[in-house]
């Protein structure tokens, strides 16, 4: 199975992204904390060239929190800044400001030697299709500065946006790119809800889920579900089916809404922390 979407808006997007980064003094990159490389657009990278970049790694509340600190220790020792947050908690907010104004203030201090007035620093928020840019930037500037909405895809234009007069951000559509070279890609991506669910098909990708759950969290496969293994992924649909009332007439289970059950599981934190990928090199599984 291959996944690729990419909306006639986000072509567009790439080409208004790579004329607003010579306005810009560093870039804020969003990435899931449950798949950060999965959800870090390759395209970008080269458009990005040498800006200094603060990496927010969003959700840390549904990921494993080891995990997300190794992620952490890996973009540090790659001489990146990096946080994890939860858009609900304060204390996070405060340290992504905290992290920006650091990354924006060699700029200022730059333009104060030359005698020049400082202005507020400019970054420019990236990240593909509902990883949380939108949720984040109201968070951070206290007010409904930027619409959102739990589908990917909602955030169609820029606008700057002043953040409690720290530095002036603009935020852009998401963006994903054409392709994804690594099938697995696509199927994280669609896992964690990034892709529109009309294009995906669920009862695969909610297997996927199901099958990492047993390799990586079984744990968690036997507390939400009662499962030990899912050998027989048919069996395994056919049981979490039956107990969440997935039925249709005659008592058969929909596939279909079962696969939406674990989907929605695992979006909501029901299955407890999940990452779906970790740092090269990493111990952790």
């Amino acid at each position: 199975m291959t996944i690729q979407w990419f909306p006639g808006h986000m072509a567009k997007a790439k080409r208004e992204v790579s004329d607003k980064l010579k306005q810009v003094d560093f870039v804020i990159e969003l990435v899931d904390a449950r798949a950060p490389e999965s959800t870090q657009n390759p395209m970008l990278q080269d458009m990005l060239q040498s800006k200094p970049k603060l990496m927010v790694l969003m959700k840390r509340d549904l990921a494993d929190s080891h995990v997300t600190s190794e992620w952490i220790e890996h973009y540090h020792t790659h001489n990146c800044e990096a946080v994890a947050i939860n858009v609900q908690d304060k204390k996070d907010l405060q340290n992504v400001i905290a992290s920006a104004r650091h990354l924006g203030q060699e700029k200022l201090d730059k333009l104060r030697a030359k005698g020049v007035r400082p202005r507020p620093a400019r970054a420019v928020i990236l990240g593909i299709p509902n990883v949380g840019k939108s949720t984040l930037i109201n968070r951070l500037a206290n007010r409904n500065m930027a619409e959102t909405g739990d589908k990917p895809g909602v955030t169609k234009k820029q606008q700057w946006i002043k953040v409690k007069n720290q530095f002036d951000l603009l935020d852009t559509p998401g963006i994903l790119w054409p392709k994804f070279e690594d099938e697995e890609v696509g199927y994280r991506l669609a896992a964690i809800g990034t892709i529109k669910e009309q294009i995906v098909p669920v009862e695969d990708v909610a297997a996927y889920v199901l099958n990492k759950l047993n390799s990586r969290y079984p744990d968690a496969l036997k507390q939400r579900y009662g499962l030990a293994d899912v050998d027989d992924i048919e069996l395994a649909f056919e049981s979490i089916g039956s107990k969440r009332g997935c039925l249709e007439s005659g008592g058969r289970v929909n596939l279909e809404k079962t696969a939406q059950v674990i989907l929605q599981d695992l979006r909501t934190g029901k299955l407890g922390g999940i990452s779906f990928e970790e740092p090269e090199g990493s111990i952790s599984y």
